[in-house]
């Protein structure tokens, strides 16, 4: 499995990568009408979310995915999938726990979510509020490790949208 490129959540001034995919769980129930396909393998999922929390409530703010049609590559946004809300949805349906990663790798997998870092912020949401965060710290890693989330590799899968 190749690692996967997170969505984003903005946090208190912070830009932090979200190795969760909260808007599963709404796809899954069939609240959509849109496919979303593959564009890198790096992002199996289709779509790249931005996400906030604003007074404890969960809401997906952007969106940027691609669908295959029978003309070929189409690209989606917030607004295909929630006409009523192309500004920012409150997440409703999601329950579960939101992991992002802070700091420095200390280890890197080449799959889905499961390279380490230096800390860990986890938060607990239950439907679409938040409910607890907390803080778990790894450890430290060496002084020349790379920032950030990062996927070291990543094949297109041939859509024409100029990617």
């Amino acid at each position: 499995m190749t690692a996967q490129f997170t969505e984003t959540l903005l946090l208190r001034g912070e830009k932090l990568s979200l190795c969760t995919e909260p808007l599963a769980t709404y796809l899954e129930t069939g609240g959509n009408r849109i496919k979303f396909d593959a564009e890198w393998t790096a992002c199996w999922r289709g779509y790249q979310g931005t996400w906030t929390i604003e007074g404890r409530r969960l809401y997906l703010v952007e969106l940027e995915g691609t669908s295959r049609t029978g003309a070929g590559w189409l690209k989606r946004s917030l607004a295909d999938l929630f006409p009523d809300y192309p500004d920012g949805v409150f997440a409703h349906w999601y329950t579960g726990e939101l992991r992002c990663t802070k700091g420095k790798l200390l280890k890197y997998v080449h799959g889905g979510y499961a390279s380490n870092y230096e800390q860990d912020l986890f938060i607990d949401v239950v439907r679409g509020v938040v409910v607890r965060e907390r803080l778990v710290v790894n450890g430290v890693a060496e002084q020349d490790a790379p920032s950030g989330y990062t996927v070291a590799a990543s094949t297109s899968t041939g859509n024409d949208l100029g990617a």
